[in-house]
């Protein structure tokens, strides 16, 4: 059985708006473009997750809202503070904690944990995840538990440039 992960980073965002507060920043107009861009192209692939957990951070929250909304796809959802400047060892928490009868599912959240994230799940090699880009890993496993070092393979990793 093989399980299916989607690293979904935060469209760009913007700097100049908001409280002044990191996790409050807002997407930029860019940004927008991007989440909504890559949305149609997960839903045309054929590849909407099961689930998705996203940062609490307003970015990575606006982010899968535009994403959802522009490939007309619904998936159940949650929101966690645990995605937000996580550790590796944060993602693999909420990554165990996920039911086992989701045989995909998505985080959305933030650099540089996506690109370290990739590497661990990879066993090594390097790379990197501009905003809005989207991963896919696979994994030889029955339960989300499992999902450890080394054990994914990177199947893509688009980046909205090529599709905007």
């Amino acid at each position: 059985m093989t399980k299916h992960l989607i690293l979904f980073r935060h469209g760009k965002s913007d700097w100049s708006a908001g409280s002044g507060r990191d996790r409050d920043r807002p997407v930029a107009e860019r940004g927008i473009t991007a989440a909504k861009t890559m949305g149609k192209l997960l839903a045309a692939a054929g590849k909407v997750p099961d689930f998705a957990i996203t940062s609490s951070a307003v970015r990575a929250r606006t982010t899968l809202e535009l994403a959802t909304e522009a490939g007309g796809w619904r998936c159940p959802q949650e929101v966690t503070d645990e995605l937000y400047e996580a550790s590796i060892e944060q993602v693999l928490g909420v990554i165990h904690r996920l039911p086992n009868h989701y045989r995909s599912a998505m985080l959305v959240g933030h650099q540089p944990t996506w690109s370290d994230a990739i590497s661990y799940f990879m066993g090594g090699g390097a790379a990197t995840m501009p905003t809005a880009a989207m991963a896919c890993l696979e994994f030889e496993v029955s339960a989300w538990a499992q999902v450890e070092y080394g054990r994914g393979t990177l199947l893509w990793l688009l980046p909205p440039r090529l599709f905007v």
